[in-house]
């Protein structure tokens, strides 16, 4: 199988699928097989003329596999690979020709209908087995070659209808192969038919009465080929050894085993799988499936029907890589979450706190009285002994912060990689483990550089009053106490009331003017506090939303392009599909058999 590589080197490195070209005017017809000509050189070469719906698959698929290149392995894109490979090989070869492969089991009669289809002996037929041992082709029309060569068919096995086959207008552009049994014992002929099956336009499946159940044809063959049914055609030979009502029930047989495989019939109209019934043997049902496949052919559609299918099997076995189970992405409330842990692991709340109380404990001092001072400052000293700075935190401390760092980010991204596929959800934690790798020493970083927000708090301009106004509670406190002194020492006059009333109310206003100031801080306070708690807090949001959202984001991004990508990928069909429908309106998709049996 052709890797990924393949798809882009050479062919696929511009990112786009080859642009439609001018088209070829059409030359004046001069006879019947002038016309043909003329309609064919109106028919716009395959090469580089894939259109519609397909040509955009094929855009979205090239895309999708440029775009998951490092995040899929290749394995895993190997089969995308190889189907734009083969687009890019198919393009380039003849789009008046339509290859169709003729397989099928050992003895159910392929050769010979082969060349009853040819109209004379070309394949060889008899009871040896393996009868053909390498594909044969047989082209109604030149320049064939192209396509031949990538089928790998060698010179001397390429045939030509003889007089009255190349006359058969309805059959020019067909190329016909009879492959070697997929049953063979030969391991070289089913290998063949493998490599065949996987390039050619259109497959024509012989069975016969006795083996149309084989496991092996439909487990390894119709089943993986189920999304293909527009290309497949389904033929029950040998019906001259059955009765016509053993047709019908082999018939309707068949198509349970086709309808339990996933193969969809082309019946009622619709798009699917051609089922009929004939003898190569005694030519009935021959013509009918002559005249199928001439109708099939001049249509000119095989080529793309084969790669729109081949996209979809691709998509199919890509669904688990890029489509999600339920909603996926990162939502603000997990981006708050986040961001909250962060401020939790860098102590935004107990900073903001931190600094609401120093700016209540620095107007309590600024504003309280002198004695109470002095004595808190003694208290302060029995207690702590000294009057140096804070000792530092811990390393417990330093070491939970970091666990909570880390938490936070593996919560984050197993919040953002929920529900997507394997390779997209890995790459996701990749990303938020690269952000966390320096995000603990960043955030330390960023609360050395802002600052301890409790070490300067500002002052309010009232507090010069407020000290002044304690200064003079304290000047009458000691006025007043003077006062008494000189009384008691003969200096004053005796008078006791009037220094009593000054130092009760220097006594009495220190204590209500710490107490209106303690009260007037703290609104401010809590302001103050409030204030360095988001500061912090955003910071440190900053931070982390730059080392691992935005990656985070990023690849969520990504993921949603190649989803998109994907959609596009897996779409719906062309509205332009083949309906099948014969000449006069006549459906010609269904189960059918010959005269004899209608």
């Amino acid at each position: 199988m052709t890797g990924v590589s393949g798809a882009v080197d050479g062919r696929w490195d511009d990112g786009l699928i080859a642009r439609r070209a001018a088209e070829r005017a059409a030359g004046k017809p001069q006879n019947g097989r002038a016309s043909s000509a003329a309609e064919e050189d109106n028919l716009p070469p395959l090469g580089g003329k894939y259109g519609g719906v397909l040509r955009h698959r094929l855009d979205a698929l090239h895309e999708l596999v440029g775009l998951s290149r490092t995040r899929v392995e290749s394995e895993t894109l190997a089969e995308a690979g190889r189907v734009l490979d083969e687009a890019a090989a198919r393009q380039r070869l003849s789009a008046h020709h339509t290859v169709v492969a003729i397989a099928g089991a050992t003895g159910s009669g392929k050769s010979t209908l082969f060349n009853a289809l040819a109209g004379v002996p070309v394949s060889e037929t008899g009871l040896r087995r393996p009868t053909t041992s390498a594909p044969i082709a047989l082209s109604w029309s030149e320049g064939s070659a192209g396509l031949l060569d990538r089928l790998a068919v060698p010179g001397r096995l390429r045939r030509r209808p003889l007089a009255g086959g190349a006359a058969d207008e309805d059959l020019q552009g067909l190329v016909l192969i009879d492959l070697p049994d997929h049953d063979s014992a030969v391991t070289a002929h089913r290998d063949q038919v493998d490599r065949v099956l996987g390039l050619v336009d259109a497959v024509i499946w012989v069975v016969d009465p006795e083996k149309y159940a084989d496991a092996a044809l439909h487990e390894r063959y119709l089943r993986p080929l189920a999304g293909h049914a527009e290309v497949t055609f389904v033929v029950l030979n040998q019906i001259d050894r059955l009765g016509a009502e053993a047709v019908d029930l082999v018939l309707d047989d068949l198509r349970r085993l086709l309808d339990e495989d996933g193969v969809a019939l082309g019946e009622h109209g619709e798009p699917g799988a051609t089922v009929l019934a004939l003898s190569a043997l005694t030519g009935e049902g021959v013509g009918e499936l002559r005249e199928l496949l001439g109708r099939f052919v001049q249509e000119r559609t095989a080529p793309a029907l084969r790669l729109s299918a081949d996209v979809d099997a691709a998509a199919g076995r890509l669904r688990a890589v890029y489509v999600a189970d339920g909603q996926t992405g990162l939502g603000e409330r997990a981006r708050e979450d986040f961001s909250a842990r962060l401020a939790v692991a860098v102590g935004a709340t107990a900073a903001g706190e931190a600094a609401e109380r120093v700016w209540r404990r620095g107007a309590i001092r600024a504003c309280g009285t002198p004695w109470l001072r002095l004595y808190r400052w003694y208290e302060r000293i029995r207690e702590h002994g000294s009057t140096g700075p804070r000792l530092q935190a811990p390393a417990e401390d330093e070491l939970t912060a970091r666990q909570r760092v880390e938490q936070a980010v593996r919560i984050v991204a197993d919040d953002a990689s929920r529900g997507l596929p394997a390779p997209w959800a890995l790459a996701v934690r990749e990303a938020a483990a690269r952000g966390a790798e320096g995000l603990p020493e960043a955030l330390d970083e960023l609360t050395l550089t802002m600052g301890d927000a409790a070490a300067r708090p500002p002052r309010p301009a009232w507090w010069p009053a407020a000290v002044l106004a304690q200064v003079l509670m304290t000047l009458l406190q000691i006025f007043g106490a003077l006062w008494l002194v000189g009384q008691i020492v003969g200096v004053v006059e005796p008078g006791l009331l009037p220094p009593v009333l000054i130092m009760i109310g220097g006594i009495v206003g220190g204590p209500l003017v710490e107490w209106a100031c303690a009260a007037a801080v703290k609104g401010p306070a809590r302001r103050y506090g409030q204030e360095a708690e988001r500061k912090l807090r955003e910071a440190a949001a900053a931070c982390g939303r730059a080392r691992v959202l935005d990656p985070i984001s990023a690849e969520l991004m990504r993921y949603r392009e190649v989803r998109e990508q994907y959609v596009t990928v897996s779409g719906a069909r062309s509205g332009a599909r083949v309906t099948r429908l014969g000449a006069g309106g006549a459906r010609w998709g269904g189960t059918r058999r010959g005269a004899r049996m209608r």
